[in-house]
């Protein structure tokens, strides 16, 4: 491909040179040399022809590697996504990744399809230009140079810490916006029904803000000298240098008129690959900092996994001495000490913060604790293959992601060759198999496209997605948040058959929290009080108070219509 492109950009100087030849035949005394002018004008036009079909050719294959590039980079992303945590991914904005497989890649495209032509274009152009001109006058070569030169000057300003520094802060601005707009998007039905954007919205409004500001800062840094370059490769300022130059030599009798012309056509020649140069370095570092994106997620670590797995003996599922922090974060969950016994309901409460969704998201193993183990079937997590753990211990997340797909797609999605009999049975323990067969073509019905499914029918979805992998151990993130005290109550019955289970659930309805085996209490990272529901009440401890607190919030709302909200927990 380079060599396509050298070839080419030696052959686009024939036109210019055969040009300069036939103004000194022209302009000679004496008759003209037809012969020698038709020679000239055949090397000129077939010059052109071969930078034609050499720069195209080029062209065509830097095209070709750049999509193969783009091609094999998203596929490393999307291998690499695949990879990393699913905690990981859920603390990353989702715009920012958006971003970086998006438009990262496609900034790879001027570095791959058009730099190396124009690099090479940008050297070789002026240095053939240099040898033929210094053969003619070196003296006005040296002069013709003189805006080439200040033009490179300016380049170590461009370079400076100050403006580096500016460009981050720059890409970094842009990289808010992206997640913000998508933020923004997410939310446009809860800004349209209560109203008030600015307010609900003002994180965008801040972004779009920040981004003027910074951007208005960086083009106040380089708008001074960014027009001084291009002052300097101006085809006026260019001319103006060479007339004045050839002026000067031509009077002193030092070149021959006709000289000059090659002057102000190559000089030109000699400015525009400059230009050239300065978009293709600019070109090279947006695709520098957009690789170095890339090479940032390729590098997010993926859960190591164990070179000899071991097989979990049952359902049991321990936690011992589990710490664990985010990041340089201060910690999060703090000696958690916790059995989780096959066959039983355990309801993990406590006030927000306090670390419950983070202990929940251990046992699947979105995160590994920084200190302590987390043991299934007495083998701890990091020994067991994560296929193997992932067809073990199946997950519902209060945010509900369903896939463009059909329904009985979505629910047998750990499943993929469950049959539609076992679908429909997961469905139906979920209390959602009424619902699909009202929508237009049933379980073959694509969500998103033919129907939208409010935020319960979303989560019901989920668990039956959950119920259909027929794991042993179930872990439920307040997985009925948004659903109907009746279907709430659906839900955990047909849980409540399921007697073979370990299933851990965040709890706020005391309905849910009265159903469990054992209720843990955290508060901030830490367990508290654990045991039946009944005997904490008794205890009239931290769980009482927060159960009393429950209960006064709800006192007047329709689940307040069983024994359970005035404490009577005997079944």
């Amino acid at each position: 491909m380079v060599l396509l492109q050298v070839v080419g950009a030696v052959a686009g100087l024939a036109p210019l040179l055969a040009v300069v030849e036939l103004g000194r035949a022209l302009l000679s005394p004496g008759p003209v040399d037809r012969d020698h002018v038709w020679t000239v004008v055949i090397l000129g036009a077939v010059g052109l022809f071969v930078r034609l079909v050499f720069t195209g050719a080029s062209t065509g294959l830097g095209h070709l590697l750049d999509g193969k590039v783009q091609l094999s980079l998203r596929r490393e992303l999307a291998r690499g996504l695949g990879r990393v945590p699913v905690g990981w991914l859920s603390r990353r904005r989702s715009g920012e990744l958006a971003k970086v497989v998006g438009e990262d890649v496609s900034a790879v495209h001027p570095f791959i399809a058009h730099a190396p032509g124009e690099l090479v274009s940008a050297f070789v152009v002026p240095l053939v230009s240099l040898v033929y001109l210094l053969t003619v006058d070196w003296r006005l070569t040296l002069i013709t140079l003189i805006p080439v030169v200040l033009a490179i000057a300016h380049v170590p300003l461009l370079m400076t810490p100050a403006r580096t520094r500016e460009q981050k802060d720059f890409d970094a601005a842009m990289g808010r916006i992206a997640s913000s707009v998508v933020e923004f998007v997410q939310g446009i039905a809860v800004v349209k029904a209560f109203g008030g954007s600015e307010r609900a919205h003002r994180k965008f409004l801040t972004a779009a803000d920040d981004f003027v500001d910074i951007f208005t800062r960086w083009v106040r840094g380089v708008s001074a000298v960014a027009a001084g370059m291009q002052l300097a490769l101006s085809p006026p300022f260019v001319l103006l240098v060479v007339l004045v130059g050839g002026t000067v030599r031509i009077t002193s009798g030092g070149m021959a008129p006709a000289d000059l012309l090659p002057f102000l056509l190559l000089g030109l020649g000699l400015t525009a690959p400059v230009a050239a140069l300065g978009h293709g370095f600019d070109d090279m570092q947006a695709a520098g900092r957009a690789v170095g994106r890339i090479r940032e997620v390729l590098g997010a670590g993926a859960l190591p996994e164990p070179a000899h797995p071991a097989s979990p003996q049952d359902n049991r599922v321990e936690l011992r001495n589990v710490r664990f922090g985010y990041d340089d974060g201060p910690e999060v969950l703090r000696g958690i000490d916790l059995v989780l016994e096959p066959g039983t309901v355990t309801a993990l409460v406590g006030p927000s913060g306090s670390g419950k969704s983070t202990l929940v998201q251990l046992l699947p193993r979105f995160f590994d604790p920084t200190a302590g183990s987390v043991r299934l079937g007495g083998v701890d997590l990091r020994d067991i293959d994560s296929k193997e753990l992932y067809r073990t211990v199946s997950f519902v997340l209060q945010d509900v992601r369903l896939l463009r797909a059909s329904v009985a797609d979505n629910i047998a999605l750990a499943v993929p060759h469950a049959g539609l009999d076992e679908v429909m049975r997961a469905a139906r323990l979920a209390h959602i198999h009424d619902r699909i067969l009202e929508l237009p073509r049933g379980y073959e019905t694509v969500i998103g496209e033919e129907v939208r499914l409010s935020g319960g029918e979303g989560q019901r979805i989920a668990i039956a997605r959950a119920l259909a992998a027929d794991t042993p151990v179930l872990v439920l993130d307040e997985a009925t948040a948004f659903a109907d005290p009746q279907t709430d109550r659906a839900v955990r019955q047909s849980l409540a058959t399921l007697r073979d289970r370990t299933v851990l659930v965040i709890a706020h309805r005391l309905e849910t929290i009265a159903d469990a085996d054992t209720v843990v209490m955290l508060e901030d990272g830490v367990v508290v009080e654990r045991g039946r529901p009944t005997d904490l009440l008794a205890r009239n401890g931290k769980f009482a108070a927060f159960w009393r607190t429950q209960q006064s919030a709800v006192a007047d709302g329709s689940e307040n219509r069983g024994g359970v909200l005035r404490g009577d927990l005997s079944r």
